[in-house]
């Protein structure tokens, strides 16, 4: 297997997801009329909810999933160019393992400082996204030597045994056990010091299907690798967002009992990101893979398309990393949090985004020049 230059459809998208993300954040700090409420158990949103705050909550939901899927496939491809120029199984395997726990220690000793500022009850520690693709970087581990075929099955089975596992869990009286919350099931522990919001399994799930595109993506001829993954991937969206109906309008299992209402677009729309649902991966993989798809023809033609976007998904993990606590300083600094109306929030969201730019391309630039080391970390 020969590793490929690097996909620019795939930066593309990540930049777009960091665009959306930061709209999301923006939410978080700023806006006081936030609608959330999308996880596992959560009432229905009534006839009176601000379809507008709906609306920004609900196409941010794209990026979770997005990222993590993009970090499988981006992890096969650098897995494969570390086997190419002859690193030993055991080096891939540290590599890949100091990766994880990095990711892991960012959230406590960095990113829960701006996800909690301003907080009443200070020294809290959140354990997000990052902290779900660096245990997952563990769990590939091993896992990384399966099959196409198996990897791909495991992942499909993880996310939709999930729920069945979380109710068997409950019957249990087993729902806050340590192992639960930090795998398979959101909560707080250490008497609610430690917030677990991404679960390890449902994610984990998400990355081990992008690590097998990521394969896929190796092991087609260069000379048509965009048209068949763009193909591939058309076939996939389809069909996910035929399964997100399905599941949806059954309103039964594989919506984590956050069941619909009535037949209104918000109703079908408010599924559950806390713990993921089958109906969530199912509509937001289904349009990432559409969006990848139609990206990766885009580019094709139009090489340039985009290029700040692009350059902010190269380095996606450096924005992340700043972005909230620039909006934390922002906001404490002019005693506006969650003070601001939804205008405002897309408006900062914005100004983070033009604020951060010179400084991504900066970096961008910066880590091309200088390959290895701790850049390879961030």
């Amino acid at each position: 297997m020969t590793p490929r230059p690097r996909l620019a459809a795939l930066d593309l998208l990540r930049g777009v997801v960091m665009i959306l993300m930061t709209v999301d954040h923006a939410s978080e700090v700023f806006n006081r009329g936030r609608v959330a409420g999308d996880s596992s158990g959560a009432r229905p949103l009534g006839p009176t909810v601000d379809v507008a705050q709906f609306l920004t909550r609900w196409v941010t939901h794209l990026c979770a999933p997005t990222f993590v899927l993009l970090a499988g496939v981006s992890l096969a491809l650098s897995t494969a160019s570390r086997v190419a120029r002859g690193d030993s199984p055991g080096a891939i395997d540290r590599h890949l393992a100091t990766r994880g726990l990095v990711l892991i220690l960012l959230e406590p000793l960095w990113m829960s400082r701006a996800m909690f500022a301003g907080a009443p009850e200070p020294g809290r520690v959140l354990l997000q996204v990052l902290y779900a693709i660096g245990a997952s970087l563990l769990f590939m581990v091993p896992l990384r030597r399966l099959g196409d075929r198996t990897l791909l099955a495991l992942g499909l089975a993880l996310a939709i045994v999930l729920e069945p596992l979380l109710h068997a869990a409950d019957a249990l009286g087993l729902r806050q056990s340590i192992a639960v919350v930090l795998l398979a099931g959101p909560g707080r522990l250490a008497d609610g010091h430690v917030i677990v919001g991404y679960p390890v399994l449902p994610w984990l799930a998400i990355l081990c299907v992008g690590w097998v595109f990521g394969r896929r993506l190796l092991a087609w001829p260069a000379a048509e690798r965009e048209r068949k993954a763009a193909r591939t991937l058309l076939g996939w969206g389809g069909a996910l967002l035929v399964l997100f109906v399905a599941v949806r309008g059954a309103n039964g299992p594989g919506n984590m009992s956050l069941l619909r209402d009535d037949g209104s677009l918000v109703q079908w729309l408010h599924t559950s990101k806390y713990p993921p649902s089958v109906s969530y991966d199912a509509s937001e993989l289904g349009l990432a893979a559409l969006l990848l798809s139609g990206l990766l023809g885009v580019v094709q033609r139009r090489p340039g398309f985009a290029a700040p976007v692009r350059t902010l998904g190269e380095v996606a993990l450096f924005y992340y990393l700043l972005h909230l606590h620039l909006m934390s300083l922002v906001a404490w600094a002019l005693g506006v949090r969650r003070q601001l109306g939804l205008p405002w929030v897309w408006l900062c969201a914005a100004a983070t985004l033009v604020a951060l730019s010179p400084l991504c391309a900066w970096y961008s630039r910066y880590k091309k020049s200088h390959p290895g080391g701790w850049r390879q970390y961030v």
